[in-house]
């Protein structure tokens, strides 16, 4: 009766959209066409060198290491000082963005990590991004940079102490539960399963190493432009000049040549896919020496169940928020003069504001400065804009769905409100600080 009454609704709901959306309007066209770009967008920059591999990496915590040795080090009864550093400073580690994070944590979750630090971790993974907080510092101001990267760590904590009180009975019945299930007949020594995994973290993080922040743009009409980069798009990119504030957008049919400035760090992004294939290589030849056709098959089918279970509501969620809200620097259905006009000064309404409308949005990694600066050059307070950095790139439409999926929905509606909420205080301290 249930599946009926669902199919209905479905049903009911295709009929309702179709009947009552006005295509003719060329705003509604618009969100149309900025849904289907952003899902674009995302698939191109986001799936095969972001969640694919993070894919196989949930895959293989849950087929390779023991659920044991999961609630050791972040179990529910696990020493708090370990299972909460772990989880809160992982993302220094992977730079990944709001969606890239859920397989990761499906998987540890999934395995026995307890509530806490699990959540410590989704928080974490997206928000503490070594480059973006460089580069927010050097963009908006060292004093923004500090606090995203104090914000993030104290919040992921914060928040992973609060739910795991919050939902204390569920996940002691739970961990009880873990700790009766039958030990593992594998007697794999824990340094090869280890080194797989650690392999693979390899290969997504230098797969997906950031652009340098130092470049020079040589433009078809010969001119040398020497910025700090701060985003860019599929038409564009976003930089920052050096003797202005203000962000500018360099179209990329006016690139002729992009140089980094020479370090270190440029010098892995130049050579990032020779690295993650030699760790590749490295992976694929111990699976063959350690793991037998049986072991491979069975994460192979963690890693779909993963995907499946994944792709289909963050796909969803992209176009919806494409609809909504657009591709940075593009109008679909809610125009930005909306939220800028509501997120000026420092009070209250306007930090909640910002950062109910960062929790909504999604950011790409590094999106979040330029659409930051346009909010500030329109009136946004200092309070709201890190209130914003605080919340955007943890969370995000599409993000909420999937943690749905996975937690239940009384579990993400309490993570998505203590994530606005302590934005909302911090945004308002902040504010009346540096104001």
């Amino acid at each position: 009766m249930k599946r009926e009454l669902r199919i209905v609704a479905i049903i009911a709901g295709i009929f309702l959209f179709a009947y009552l959306v006005p295509f003719s309007s060329p705003t509604v066209r618009s969100a149309i066409m900025e849904a289907f770009l952003m899902l674009q967008e995302y698939a191109r920059e986001h799936v095969l060198l972001c969640l694919i591999p993070a894919f196989f990496i949930a895959g293989a915590i849950a087929v390779f290491i023991s659920q044991a040795s999961v609630i050791k080090y972040l179990g529910g009864k696990a020493k708090k000082a370990v299972a909460y550093s772990v989880g809160a400073l992982s993302g220094a580690i992977l730079a990944v963005c709001s969606c890239t994070i859920l397989p990761l944590f499906a998987g540890i979750y999934k395995r026995g990590a307890g509530l806490g630090p699990a959540i410590a971790f989704l928080y974490s993974g997206p928000a503490i991004n070594i480059l973006a907080i460089i580069l927010t510092g050097r963009i908006l101001g060292i004093e923004f940079g500090i606090a995203r990267a104090v914000g993030a760590i104290v919040f992921s904590i914060v928040i992973g102490l609060t739910m795991q009180f919050l939902f204390r009975k569920e996940e002691a019945e739970k961990q009880e539960a873990a700790m009766a299930a039958p030990p593992p007949e594998d007697g794999k020594p824990i340094w090869k399963t280890a080194i797989p995994i650690a392999l693979m973290v390899l290969i997504l993080v230098f797969a997906n190493w950031g652009k340098p922040g130092s470049l020079s743009v040589e433009t078809t009409a010969g001119e040398t432009i020497v910025a700090t980069r701060a985003g860019e798009t599929a038409d564009e990119v976003l930089v920052k000049l050096q003797d202005s504030d203000s962000i500018t957008s360099i179209e990329r049919n006016e690139i002729e040549s992009i140089t980094y400035a020479p370090s270190a760090y440029t010098s892995i992004y130049n050579a990032r896919f020779y690295i993650a294939g030699f760790f590749l290589l490295t992976l694929i030849g111990l699976m063959i020496l350690w793991y037998s056709k049986d072991e491979a098959r069975e994460w192979g089918g963690s890693t779909w169940s993963y995907a499946k279970l994944i792709l289909p509501y963050l796909f969803g969620g992209v176009l919806i928020a494409g609809f909504l809200l657009g591709r940075p620097g593009h109008v679909a259905l809610i125009p930005p003069e909306w939220i800028s006009g509501a997120v000026g000064g420092n009070g209250w309404a306007s930090n909640l504001v910002a950062s109910f409308a960062g929790a909504l949005m999604y950011f790409a990694t590094l999106t979040e400065l330029p659409i930051l600066q346009g909010l500030m050059g329109s009136g946004m307070g200092d309070g709201p804009a890190l209130a914003l950095l605080l919340a955007g790139p943890a969370l995000s439409l599409p993000n909420m769905l999937v943690i749905r999926k996975i937690l239940g929905t009384k579990k993400t509606l309490t993570y998505v409100l203590l994530v606005v909420i302590a934005a909302t205080l911090t945004g308002k301290i902040f504010g009346a600080i540096v104001g």
